[in-house]
């Protein structure tokens, strides 16, 4: 049983899809982000301090293991199943790798500000809100013309990186600055695909997103 320390947020959402596509066992543990990350407690799962974090007590050669950081996880939890979603060699494998990194450094981190800047800053930056969103903005474009030319990111084959980069789709709505994803018919179309996948829906449901 995988212990899944997590919220319904994009990052959380990336590792409850992952194991529901594996079809692992795992119990859920909400850590309340108003405060609760930073008690000793979950510091001794992840010193960073962030969701998510998993525990696996059957880790490499029957240890129990914490893994943090999302895409660290999902390539955990990819090379423990022995699954297809992250091929075990070859020029397929790395280029789940570069999409999964994508993710990691460019959609996640620039659409996260983009709604920051727009939707909870304190105060009004237009600095912060243009370059976010024109950044974001940039990455749906590279997005795009990669889905053009295959059905998932890293090619022809569904994987991580997919993975990692569907929950944030559902936020580009919400960003004002961003508007519809119809501006982006491949990635609207690719994203459309992929909630069509009961693991997809039931890994969105798990946490639920608040009403």
């Amino acid at each position: 049983m995988i212990e899944l320390y997590t919220q319904a947020t994009p990052n959380g959402h990336k590792v409850s899809i992952a194991l529901e596509e594996l079809g692992m066992p795992y119990r859920i543990h909400l850590v309340d982000m108003r405060g609760q990350q930073f008690e000793p407690w979950f510091l001794r799962v992840n010193p960073n301090n962030k969701i998510p974090a998993i525990v696996d007590p059957d880790g490499p050669g029957g240890q129990p293991v914490t893994v943090w950081e999302a895409g660290a996880i999902l390539i955990y939890l990819a090379e423990k199943a022995g699954s297809p979603l992250l091929p075990a060699a070859g020029a397929a494998r790395y280029a789940v790798f570069q999409w999964l990194m994508f993710q990691m450094a460019g959609v996640g981190p620039m659409m996260g500000q983009a709604g920051h800047f727009t939707l909870y800053a304190s105060e009004r930056v237009p600095y912060g809100i243009e370059r976010y969103s024109a950044e974001s903005r940039r990455i749906l474009g590279v997005m795009d013309r990669q889905l053009a030319a295959s059905p998932f990111l890293a090619g022809d084959d569904y994987s991580i990186a997919d993975i990692a980069t569907l929950p944030w789709m559902g936020s580009v709505a919400r960003i004002p600055t961003l508007g519809s994803l119809d501006q982006w018919p491949q990635v609207s179309a690719w994203r459309e695909r992929l909630l069509q996948r009961p693991a997809v829906q039931r890994g969105l449901a798990n946490p639920p997103r608040p009403a």
